[in-house]
């Protein structure tokens, strides 16, 4: 094992450990744990929001695509880019003062007070949803670790799949929200340095600069043009590939939660021009490590997946490396500490403190949200040695599941005044059923593949409103009133 990047994965994982220890002592309550008490800062919401999105996908899944499918493959960071965008524009504002109006600290809770759902199903039905997508979500960040730690280190994929399992539960458990809020920002200004970083090093090292990267691509067949050509189905690829990501992003829980906890409403907008501009670059910089990858390894690796880490590995001396290596590690956690904490607090507020305890004291509640952190990790770590898709497949399987399920009624729900409980609860089972059996009926192999989160947030977005028109006069709407302001 190599010391110098022992070292250096050890001084990461202790500034973790500062940060966590420091924001243990602010927790008092559930609401503390899950939301901060909505006392983020505009700049501190903005990166965590956009470091909870980019997980190791940035580093390993993305730069692959690029590296294997060429630049056609761009159009999903533009997907992304402007789904993001959108989210910040129609979402965070409207959110996080509809959650206040209604005192909701998770989305399963602001959607049983919107919809006026006393009889606990869609509470229930939110929480399970979300708990299984969530839970295929972390299983794709822990494979990512498996994989880094057993290239780096030499250690068994599997244990490295337990360890990294531990110091992500360990944290969150220790500080919640605002533990997670504050690592999430050390993390992505430490991962756009080194993401930055990396492919300008590697190009310097390519003899023939950008005509051995054209050599490779073309002896690979790979296209170095956005598209490849003018087709019909060419031009409806890109369609899709595009939407199949960026219609993601109005149902990320670990991404829209992040709006909940910012303290002044009216700093969104200076928290979007911020969070976009680190977008913009951490998306550019991997499109970058694809193309760089491509002249860099032109015979190929065994898993594209680690381009990135196999870069690092040759080009850095053993200790800058690991500290490089560490940015994999920082955008893995920045997405992980978000989706344990959702589950966790999914299962403590929505199922235990609403249908199983709802007696429960703060302090009660608080300990179960801690508990629900163990065993949301374990389970997740459970699946995930199973071993048996890559990073790309198991991000976009649970992308998808969740913007398909909760996307359209987050907008429906802050945008339509006549979407009722019925018309919602039709809403997460049409997305999340599509989402989640969609390739088991249209295979990756067809013409023109068509990825499930097309499909399924149009068919969720009809449901919704076909039974809500239809048990219009059974419901009473509620209109969500002062949200412009």
């Amino acid at each position: 094992m190599n010391t110098p990047v022992v070292i250096a994965f050890a001084i990461y994982f202790a500034l973790l450990g500062v940060i966590a220890i420091i924001s243990h002592k602010t927790m008092r309550t559930s609401t503390d744990f899950i939301v901060g008490n909505r006392s983020l800062n505009f700049w501190v919401t903005a990166l965590s929001a956009h470091a909870s999105d980019m997980s190791a996908w940035l580093f390993m899944a993305f730069p692959a695509a690029i590296y294997i499918g060429g630049l056609p493959q761009i159009w999903t960071a533009l997907g992304l880019f402007f789904g993001m965008l959108l989210n910040w524009l129609l979402v965070a504002k409207r959110l996080r003062l509809a959650t206040e109006k209604y005192q909701a600290n998770t989305l399963s809770s602001f959607f049983e007070k919107r919809f006026h759902d006393s009889s606990g199903t869609l509470r229930i039905l939110t929480a399970l949803m979300l708990v299984f997508f969530m839970t295929c979500y972390l299983c794709a960040g822990l494979i990512a670790m498996g994989y880094l730690i057993e290239s780096v280190f030499g250690i068994d994929y599997y244990w490295g799949l337990a360890f990294a399992s531990f110091v992500v539960m360990a944290y969150t458990f220790a500080g919640g929200f605002i533990t997670v809020a504050w690592t999430d920002l050390f993390q992505a200004i430490f991962l756009i340095i080194m993401i930055t970083l990396v492919p300008i090093v590697a190009f310097s090292k390519i003899a023939g600069g950008f005509g051995a990267i054209e050599q490779a691509a073309i002896q690979n067949e790979i296209s170095l043009s956005p598209i490849a050509d003018l087709s019909f189905s060419s031009l409806l690829t890109i369609i899709f590939l595009a939407l199949g990501w960026g219609l993601g992003y109005f149902g990320q829980p670990h991404i829209v939660t992040k709006f909940m906890g910012i303290r002044k409403p009216e700093e969104l907008r200076k928290s979007m021009y911020f969070g976009m501009t680190w977008q913009a670059i951490a998306l550019t910089s991997a499109v970058c490590v694809g193309l760089v990858g491509l002249g860099y390894f032109p015979n190929g690796l065994g898993n594209p997946e680690l381009v990135f880490v196999e870069m690092v590995k040759q080009i850095f001396h053993p200790f800058f490396g690991g500290i490089v290596l560490c940015a994999i590690i920082a955008a893995n956690m920045s997405t992980m500490d978000s989706q344990v904490l959702v589950c966790s607090s999914i299962l403590s507020e929505d199922l235990y403190g609403k249908i199983i305890n709802s007696k429960a004291s703060p302090r009660r509640l608080l300990r179960v949200t801690r508990g629900c952190v163990i065993f949301i990790t374990l389970l997740s770590l459970g699946v995930a040695f199973i071993r048996s898709t890559t990073v790309l497949e198991a991000v976009l399987y649970a992308w998808t599941g969740l913007g398909c399920a909760f996307g359209p009624v987050i907008l429906f729900s802050l945008f339509m005044p006549m979407t009722n409980r019925t018309g919602a609860i039709a809403g997460i089972l049409t997305g999340g059923v599509v989402a989640a059996l969609w390739d088991f009926f249209y295979p990756h192999e067809a013409l023109i593949p068509i990825p499930a989160m097309v499909p399924g947030f149009l068919l969720s977005s009809c449901s919704i409103v076909l039974f809500s028109w239809l048990t219009q006069n059974q419901e009473e709407s509620t209109i969500v009133e002062g949200l412009d302001s």
